[in-house]
């Protein structure tokens, strides 16, 4: 069904998120969650455009000074999908990762779930795909 209120978005394509150091957001994200730096751009005046993201998929985290006025820490309201809850808790914890203690489990239908924090404490969401 087609209507002429449709728009030609795709895909979410990056996501941006607040860092207060870009290198240490780099590394964060590549050492700590395996992610790929897709991009590091300088442009204006002295900034930098910083992506990552998993390997094999098209979205990205652009990670950015925060804007005037803008903190970081934030709840970024971002779920991450992965194919072993466990297993990801577990390793996450051993690199030091802020993670939550244990991992949520509500029942179906809801799947299970963990929170965990960035070097910023911005903090994202893991659920266990089907």
């Amino acid at each position: 069904m087609t209507t002429d209120t449709a728009t030609r978005i795709t895909q979410v394509g990056t996501i941006i998120v607040p860092v207060s150091d870009q290198n240490a957001a780099i590394a964060f994200y590549t050492e700590k969650l395996g992610f790929e730096k897709r991009s590091d751009t300088p442009f204006g005046k002295g900034d930098r455009w910083v992506e990552v993201g998993p390997a094999g998929h098209t979205t990205t985290l652009a990670l950015m000074p925060p804007q005037e006025g803008e903190a970081v820490g934030i709840s970024t309201r971002v779920a991450f999908s992965t194919s072993d809850i466990d297993a990801d808790h577990a390793d996450l914890k051993a690199r030091g990762v802020d993670v939550d203690a244990e991992v949520m489990r509500m029942g179906d239908p809801v799947p299970p779930m963990f929170w965990f924090r960035d070097q910023d404490k911005n903090s994202y969401l893991i659920v266990q795909s089907s």
